[in-house]
């Protein structure tokens, strides 16, 4: 029996729909991102639908094309980045000695270039680490043999 992506992928109606799909997921998710201070939404929602783009994109190409547009190691660099942006943001206010994200230490625009950086950060570590654990799944299987639908064995 053929792998479960193999036959996934041999189905050109889903690779068709997915191609069109995919690229306004990612959309939607940078505008949920860059809206996220002016409405609901924000990092956390952006980074859960950014996220689940690129895994699709895994689930119907395979876990290898993923690889070859997101490494495994660019996302673990990009939960740690995420964090360090989060976090900078707040030692910048301990910097000039008020409490940690107060934002009146970035200047005139500190509230929304502090919430910006902030949401920024959350976006990045969700959509990095979301990605890890997709790949932790799949490397698993593929080390246990190929992906398989255990439901058709």
């Amino acid at each position: 029996m053929k792998p479960l992506h193999t036959r996934i992928a041999e189905i050109s109606v889903m690779r068709t729909v997915a191609k069109a799909v995919i690229p306004f997921i990612l959309l939607f998710a940078l505008y949920v991102q860059f809206h996220g201070d002016f409405g609901p939404g924000g990092g956390f929602q952006a980074g859960v639908i950014f996220a689940a783009g690129l895994i699709l994109y895994g689930l119907i190409f395979g876990p290898e094309a993923l690889k070859a547009v997101v490494s495994p190691r660019v996302a673990e660099i990009g939960a740690a980045l995420g964090v360090l942006i989060y976090g900078g943001t707040g030692l910048v206010s301990f910097a000039v000695g008020l409490h940690f994200l107060n934002y009146e230490a970035l200047g005139h625009h500190g509230q929304h270039w502090g919430i910006f950086s902030v949401e920024l950060g959350v976006g990045v570590t969700v959509t990095s680490v979301m990605l890890a654990i997709y790949y932790a799944f799949t490397d698993r299987d593929l080390q246990n043999g190929d992906l398989q639908d255990r439901d058709h064995e």
